[in-house]
């Protein structure tokens, strides 16, 4: 008798009910349970998007030519459970979304040359599919990326069941993908004369216009909740007493001297005459149209007709109270304009929050109600400001960590009004507005998109420009080689960054001192996420340092440094014009500098009064924190032996000697005490300067 041995047969790796989302986080609220499955055709990644301002992304495998779908899920399945081969980085979702596109391109023109399977493949195929990229108009980094998702299908081979055959890296000219090195910030700042009038315009809209808005706002809102749709919806029982409701609106017309609101004729009619838009009024009243046909509310519509006379459009009743230049900044409202204009000051908002907290997109999106908290003083005076999100980059947890920050007046003005615009049953201050079309159709927690805010941003932009255009104003903001500038929310932050490096003392709009921004974010971020703004604000103070240095260097200002510390700072600086290979040029590439800031700082720091020739032992200056250079606030440049003085710091000290002088001839306006300290002083810098002042430069 033959026994028959018991075959085991191998489960499949990738079963038809394997959940996909596995190993990823999911948002609050989620079951795994109800996550995408291997075997579904449509894989909906939205339970695995944990940010609130991210769109809701699917990856659609019928997309894919079926001759390749399997293995398409397959490498899609593995890189979400983060089921990776040696040397390969887990992707974000948003990262994968992108693969499964550029792999989509890469199987349907294997199937047009008739491939049905991978490993079938030849490096000849691939060769001709290099020469089908550079056919298409994309850039460079574009043509890495569909390069290298090519390339997966033989990184993955051991773990899909039709994989390529060789590595597509050995083929001539093949496009390897570029890894950013850690560090390197690599966005666009925004232009000055960009940002100059931007956050100026923001700032007039949130503390000059706002209040006029918000008033229309509120009668919008008022008003289409008495629409006939939103009647119908909510069951409203028909008004009664209609005439007299009518008189009270009518009365308000007449109050203000405004005509009552006008609209097209009847199209059916095939006449453009303006007619009263008894809509409007219904709205108003708070009833439908229908209840103005009796011959009572006829009769009172006419006489006010004749008494007002008719506009032509439709006015909201809100007045307009802010000034420009001493004039009311723009004419009456129109009720569809509203939408528009809250979509307007969302965006100034989003200006004024994301450039002076130093805040990133996901962590302005997170921003929501009552994140706002203040500190005052025994007399009611706000000292500090400070409001809490999350934060996303550098943590452990991908959900996001609490963090807060430190911010100013602009802010805090700009968070009231995302509070007063957004409805009290959405979670997040920066969602689709209440006025918005689609308001209905949101989910409240969610935030809006970094492209819907891209979209807002450039509309503001636009309405600058068309207002100082019809105004004749010249505070537009300008092209930027010959086009509006591509603004993204990733600029505000590397802007007010750069700024606080190189512009310290310097101010923007009038009011914004970016000493005193710095101070207050560095403290906002103190311990409250390893994501923080202070280390960008340094690397940039370091690339301002070295262009600063090499400036010295190649101007030949080294030479004619004096001062306790001259000589030092002399040899500092030859040896760092050695290393940088200096010749008569200054270093522009940012790139270059930073790995030379790194390797060879002469920790040289150039002031307003003083170049410090930092020493530690010596400097009579001390942190309170570990930051590595010495606390300039700090500096006692009349006795430090860490002192410099190049051409610029002498004429420092040589004018605030001049400002001294001219107080001091003041004779008896001065006090005794602030007197005898003023002329210490004075005797003290003016002694200082006649010991290091080169004699060509002795008055």
């Amino acid at each position: 008798m033959t026994t028959l041995a018991t075959i085991t047969v191998a489960e499949p790796r990738f079963a038809p009910d394997l959940l996909v989302l596995r190993n990823r986080p999911l948002r609050p609220g989620v079951s795994l349970q109800d996550t995408a499955r291997f075997g579904d055709e449509v894989w909906k990644l939205k339970p695995a998007i944990v940010q609130d301002h991210h769109r809701e992304l699917i990856l659609n495998f019928p997309k894919i030519p079926g001759c390749f779908r399997q293995v398409a899920k397959e490498l899609m399945a593995c890189e979400l459970a983060y089921d990776l081969p040696p040397g390969e980085r887990p992707a974000r979702i948003f990262t994968l979304r992108g693969h499964f596109a550029d792999l989509r391109m890469f199987l349907e023109w294997a199937a047009k040359r008739g491939a049905t399977r991978l490993a079938d493949l030849t490096p000849g195929d691939l060769a001709d599919y290099l020469t089908h990229l550079g056919t298409l108009r994309i850039a460079l980094d574009t043509r890495r990326t569909k390069t290298f998702v090519a390339r997966k299908l033989w990184l993955f081979r051991t773990m899909l069941s039709d994989a390529l055959a060789f590595d597509p890296a050995v083929i001539p000219g093949w496009v390897r993908p570029k890894h950013r090195k850690d560090g390197e910030n690599t966005t666009e700042r925004i232009p000055e004369q960009v940002i100059g009038p931007l956050l100026t315009w923001a700032l007039r809209w949130i503390e000059d216009f706002s209040d006029d808005i918000m008033r229309a706002h509120d009668e919008y809102l008022d008003l289409r909740h008495n629409t006939v749709n939103n009647r119908i919806r909510r069951g409203a029982p028909r008004i009664k007493g209609a005439p007299a409701y009518l008189a009270t609106v009518l009365d308000r017309y007449r109050a203000q001297g405004q005509p009552l609101p006008g609209a097209h004729g009847c199209p059916s009619q095939r006449t453009d005459d303006w007619v009263v838009n008894t809509s409007h009024l219904a709205r108003q009243v708070g009833c439908n149209r229908g209840a103005f046909n009796t011959d009572t509310c006829r009769a009172m519509i006419a006489d006010a007709l004749r008494e007002l006379g008719l506009d032509h459009g439709t006015y909201l009743l809100t007045q307009i109270e802010g000034r420009l230049d001493g004039r009311p900044w723009r004419g009456r409202i129109a009720y569809e304009e509203v939408q528009r204009l809250d979509r307007l000051l969302a965006a100034a908002c989003y200006i004024v929050v994301a450039y002076l907290s130093g805040m990133r997109d996901s962590e302005v999106k997170h921003l929501a109600r009552d994140c706002l908290s203040t500190a005052a003083d025994e007399h009611g005076r706000t000292y500090r400001r400070r409001i809490t999100s999350l934060a996303f980059k550098g943590e452990q947890d991908v959900r996001g960590v609490e963090a807060q920050w430190i911010v100013g007046e602009p802010v805090e003005r700009a968070i009231r009004i995302m509070e007063r615009l957004a409805q009290p049953d959405h979670q997040r201050l920066f969602s689709v507005l209440a006025s918005s079309p689609h308001y209905s159709r949101t989910d409240p927690n969610r935030s809006k998109t970094s492209t819907q805010t891209i979209a807002d941003l450039r509309a503001f932009m636009d309405w600058i420009n068309d207002y100082c255009t019809a105004h004749g104003r010249g505070d537009f903001i300008p092209p930027v080689n010959g086009r509006r500038w591509p603004i993204t929310t990733r600029q505000f932050r590397r802007t007010l960054a750069w700024f606080i490096a190189r512009r310290p003392g310097g101010t923007i709009a009038g009011a914004i001192q970016y000493r005193h921004l710095s101070v207050q974010m560095f403290e906002g971020y103190a311990g409250t996420s390893e994501s923080g703004f202070r280390p960008e604000v340094e690397a940039e103070q370091a690339l301002a340092r070295g262009e600063q240095l090499l400036d010295l260097v190649g101007t030949g200002e080294h030479h004619r440094l004096t001062g306790p510390a001259a000589e030092e700072a002399e040899l500092r600086l030859a040896e760092f014009a050695h290393h940088a290979d200096f010749r008569g040029k200054v270093v522009t590439d940012p790139v270059r500098l930073k790995r030379l800031m790194t390797r060879q700082d002469p920790h040289i720091y150039p002031g307003g009064f003083v170049t410090c020739v930092h020493v530690p032992e010596r400097a009579l200056c001390r942190r309170g924190d570990d930051t590595e250079g010495p606390s300039l606030p700090d500096c006692q440049p009349l006795r430090c032996r860490n002192v410099a003085l190049n051409a610029d710091n002498r004429e420092a000290l040589a004018t605030h000697l001049r400002h001294l002088d001219t107080a001091l001839a003041g004779g008896d306006a001065l006090a005794p005490f602030p007197r005898q300290r003023m002329q210490h002083q004075h005797d003290e810098i003016a002694a200082f300067l006649a010991r290091h002042t080169p004699d060509q430069e002795a008055p």
